[in-house]
């Protein structure tokens, strides 16, 4: 369980899976092999699963902890939905072990004080709820739960998220729109302060409401983008969109700005689907930018 201190602040993964995930073909349209060579630590069994030739992909939670803010950035697929639909079948019914994870980190669903959600894909909003006699309740009873404004309202609109991606619309189904009609959920902007020193900032590309946290604590910050980056070959490859992007050119401008921002603030990033520490240090070139995993910053693990 790999935690960071970030200033006062305290960020664990809380992992739901961690496995081999898309072949790079299929979610990466411009996927070329010769990214191989131009950063040999994309190879290594942490990111890579050679067997299979899929990049590792990690499901997880990003959980901050100071004072008495039990935060959870994302949560991940959830267990009991039905995610029979091609491109989501990996996600079908799953039985795991997450909130027992969590209770490891020493939290209890009640304990969460707040879930922030940087997008409404079926892998980041999956454990909002949880399957009670036949009906989907909340998962953190106790918690606010923080929505972008323009990405929820994405999802509602008859020419949004559903012509894009219908396959997510059984997502918001389930996992989004209980936890409205729960009266928990609190619609965020761009550039709105959560809490002090964490902000939701618009990211989008990824998706037209897609946002990104950012952690600033003493001379620490984390930035934690959501999907403006799958797999580490996209600090390499920035023009590299995944297939899931709805906006190409905003993705990449996104994608670029997280970077510079990581690079010249020398913040952590902190992404929803790298390998092993699932976190590092990004640096700019002359030619483009570079990934060093935080292995040194993890305090426990």
């Amino acid at each position: 369980m790999s935690t960071f201190k970030v200033g006062s602040h305290f960020v664990t993964r809380i992992e739901e899976m961690l496995t081999p995930g898309f072949l790079p073909e299929f979610l990466f349209p411009d996927f070329d092999k010769r990214v191989f060579l131009q950063a040999k630590l994309l190879a290594a069994p942490r990111f890579w699963h050679a067997e299979s030739g899929k990049v590792m992909s990690s499901m997880h939670s990003w959980m901050i902890r100071k004072d008495r803010h039990v935060i959870l950035i994302d949560t991940g697929c959830g267990n009991d939905k039905s995610r029979a639909l091609p491109i989501f079948q990996r996600f079908h019914q799953l039985h795991l072990p997450y909130l027992d994870n969590l209770l490891a980190a020493g939290v209890k669903p009640e304990d969460v004080t707040m879930v922030i959600c940087t997008h409404l894909h079926v892998d980041h909003v999956g454990w909002n709820t949880r399957l009670v006699n036949g009906q989907w309740v909340p998962t953190f009873p106790n918690a606010r739960y923080i929505f972008s404004r323009r990405e929820f309202e994405h999802w509602q609109s008859p020419t949004g998220g559903g012509i894009t991606l219908p396959e997510n619309m059984a997502v918001i189904a389930d996992s989004v729109l209980p936890i409205v009609a729960a009266g928990l959920v609190d619609f965020v902007d761009d550039g709105a302060q959560i809490l002090p020193g964490l902000y939701f900032e618009d990211a989008p590309g990824h998706t037209a409401g897609h946002g990104m946290i950012k952690l600033e604590s003493d001379r620490d910050a984390a930035v934690f983008p959501g999907d403006s980056l799958h797999q580490p070959m996209q600090v390499y490859m920035t023009d590299w969109n995944s297939r899931f992007c709805e906006s190409a050119d905003q993705a990449r401008t996104t994608r670029r700005a997280v970077l510079d921002y990581c690079s010249d603030r020398k913040a952590l990033l902190l992404p929803a689907h790298f390998g092993a520490p699932h976190g590092g240090y990004i640096t700019r070139h002359a030619t483009g930018y570079g990934f060093k995993p935080a292995d040194d910053l993890v305090v426990s693990g």
